[in-house]
């Protein structure tokens, strides 16, 4: 078994960390406390090719795969999580319409997209359903050649800033195979937004409700079949879940980068910080769970890749064990920083809020364990 990177993807990896130190990383504090967007960074990630990672290269897609991803994603949150987090999402939105949409719709969105010349949120969650995403309400109804949509999704990144809606939507009946997938352009009539949600991390990036009030879009911008948009959405959430936990790892890593470098620099009782066991042992304890959690996202990645039967379950796997991980280590490193990590100034309080959404979007942890349970214990789990 080889655990090394290939040149490529050490060169990917490379790229990305070099864009998060000169692009992200100075400003991370700055977006945080402004809750600025800073839309014109998040294009510049697409000329370097990360607003595609795995859309086809004749739609000026990357065609790379997960475990790529996920290096990317690794390397952008040691700078940000936040922007890292919603370059994740639009690289879903892209990534669904690749695979999933008629050779006319890859032509007409996706170069479009994978310039970043247009921005994609991905619109699944509402207000009254969350875990339970197949319970959703927000209708589709034929019109003639048109579909006329009526309800709201709940806590959508670039909720009123982004370009493309790519909205899972009710157009049969109850349950998973009522649910289609459309793509509902930005200035559509009847499409509205709520207020920038205040939030407790993440707040560089903008979440609206999205509303639709007799939104009309043409038929030919559903995406495959009537009634295949749940399927869709669950295969995006698989590989959304690797990068979610991506960015877990690397914005935990960069916490606790600071922490050992904030105990080289204090003294305290008359010694360094770096001469206390009990701050080496939890650094130790620390480094050993994010490789940890390292090496069980790689496999997950490695397994999303090769289409393998186990995939879904390591993709819950990993993305359970890594946020929970990474906010752990998030949250020890403040620990370690004293009074002085609940300041601003230093940094790891931001990753502590940023990372505790983590372990709720793209399923909760809760529901990651379910489908590792279901997984394992096949119809006798509930």
């Amino acid at each position: 078994m080889d655990f090394a990177l290939s040149e490529e993807q050490q060169a990917i990896q490379d790229m990305a960390r070099s864009f998060a130190e000169e692009k992200l990383a100075p400003y991370a504090m700055e977006w945080d406390q402004t809750g600025h967007f800073p839309a014109d960074v998040v294009r510049e990630a697409a000329t370097l090719g990360m607003a595609g990672i795995y859309v086809r290269d004749d739609v000026g897609g990357s065609g790379l795969g997960r475990l790529d991803a996920a290096l990317i994603f690794e390397a952008l949150s040691y700078g940000d999580p936040s922007i890292a987090a919603f370059i994740s999402i639009h690289n879903m939105c892209a990534w669904m319409i690749d695979r999933f949409g008629e050779e006319e719709q890859r032509q007409e969105w996706l170069p479009a997209l994978t310039s970043m010349e247009k921005i994609a949120s991905y619109c699944l969650t509402e207000p009254g359903s969350g875990s339970d995403a197949a319970a959703l309400r927000t209708k589709a109804e034929r019109d003639g050649d048109e579909y006329v949509l009526k309800g709201a999704k709940a806590f959508i990144s670039g909720g009123g800033v982004s370009d493309v809606y790519v909205v899972m939507c009710r157009t049969g009946g109850e349950g998973p195979s009522g649910v289609s997938t459309v793509i509902v352009p930005d200035g559509t009539e009847g499409l509205s937004f709520g207020a920038n949600e205040k939030k407790m991390g993440w707040n560089a990036q903008p979440t609206a409700q999205v509303n639709f009030d007799g939104a009309r879009v043409p038929l030919k911008n559903r995406i495959g079949k009537e009634g295949d948009g749940f399927k869709f959405a669950m295969a995006g959430l698989d590989g959304g879940r690797l990068n979610i936990a991506a960015c877990s790892l690397g914005a935990a890593q960069s916490a606790l980068d600071k922490a050992v470098a904030y105990m080289h620099d204090r003294n305290a009782f008359g010694k360094p910080l770096t001469a206390f066991q009990a701050l080496q042992f939890k650094i130790a304890d620390m480094e050993t769970e994010l490789q940890a959690a390292r090496t069980l996202l790689y496999q997950a990645a490695w397994k999303l890749d090769n289409k393998t039967p186990d995939a879904t379950k390591f993709c819950a796997m990993a993305k359970r064990f890594v946020t929970d991980t990474g906010f752990r280590v998030a949250n020890e490193a403040l620990q370690i920083h004293g009074g002085y990590g609940y300041l601003k100034d230093y940094g790891v309080e931001k990753i502590v809020r940023d990372l505790r959404v983590h372990q709720i979007l793209e399923g909760t942890n809760e529901i990651m364990r379910v489908i590792v349970a279901r997984a394992m214990l096949g119809r006798n789990a509930a």
